[in-house]
């Protein structure tokens, strides 16, 4: 750790300045993002209008157009909704933009106290947090939303019942899903910080391997809006190799260096 220890309010104001940075270029890209937020929604849109076909017989996954729902609409029922709708989508986007900007911001914070080699590791953390996040997103756009949308809207459909999706429900259920994702995907760096500060260990962590998978399960029972077993082991899985991948990241980052070494 670094010697120069920094007082609490010195610590507090370094946080408010990181704040005001990240909120700032969220803020610039927002003004981006607001105009394009009709061509971002058209894209949001994609899981709604196709599903993923999946065939275990001959390993096949493609995307196949919904018939019933590429001409559907999605309605508002409230004078603001469309306009919060665009709001929100703008915002998601530009948050998503900003990730290197927010995860420098937060590097620069937790600087003082790391030492002098583990500085060093800015970019690589930029890069991998930022494409983690991604990949957590892409992951929940392209798999789990498709087939969570699938479902839901083709549940006990018949001459009774037929799905009417207000545009604001539609957008906050996507937007949550993405964002929830990629925090998730994110647990691989939170593994390295908490071993790097001696709060786990790596031999505790395989010792709760068995408990993680269970866990791993319980989070995709609760966070996947299906109730059947396939699409919580499509969440669960992931969750469980990220998990693995934490172990092996941590036992390289908080190896011992023989006495001697800088």
């Amino acid at each position: 750790m670094s010697d120069d220890k920094m007082p609490l309010f010195a610590h507090l104001e370094d946080l408010r300045k990181r704040l005001f940075i990240s909120l700032g270029a969220v803020a610039v890209i927002f003004m981006a993002t607001f105009t394009y937020s009709e061509e971002i929604f058209g894209i949001l849109m994609f899981p709604l209008r196709y599903s993923l076909d999946f065939s275990i017989s001959d390993l096949r996954l493609e995307f196949v157009p919904v018939d019933k729902l590429q001409s559907t609409k999605l309605v508002f029922l409230a004078p603001a909704e469309a306009f919060w709708m665009n709001m929100k989508v703008a915002f998601v986007a530009a948050l998503m933009f900003s990730l290197p900007v927010i995860f420098h911001q937060f590097w620069r914070f937790i600087a003082p106290g790391l030492n002098e080699k583990e500085k060093k590791y800015v970019v690589p953390f930029i890069l991998a947090a930022t494409s983690l996040f991604i990949a957590g997103a892409a992951f929940c756009f392209l798999i789990v939303l498709p087939f969570a949308l699938g479902f839901l809207l083709s549940y006990k459909i018949g001459d009774f019942l037929m799905p009417m999706i207000s545009v604001g429900q539609y957008t906050d259920f996507c937007l949550k899903f993405l964002l929830a994702f990629g925090v998730i995907f994110e647990l691989p760096i939170v593994i390295i910080f908490l071993a790097k500060m001696g709060i786990v260990t790596t031999e505790s962590l395989k010792r709760k391997r068995r408990l993680a998978i269970v866990l791993a399960f319980v989070a995709g029972a609760v966070l996947t809006p299906t109730p059947d077993a396939f699409n919580q082991t499509l969440m669960a899985v992931p969750i469980i190799l990220l998990y693995e991948l934490g172990i092996i990241l941590s036992v390289f980052f908080t190896k011992k260096k023989p006495d001697g070494d800088e």
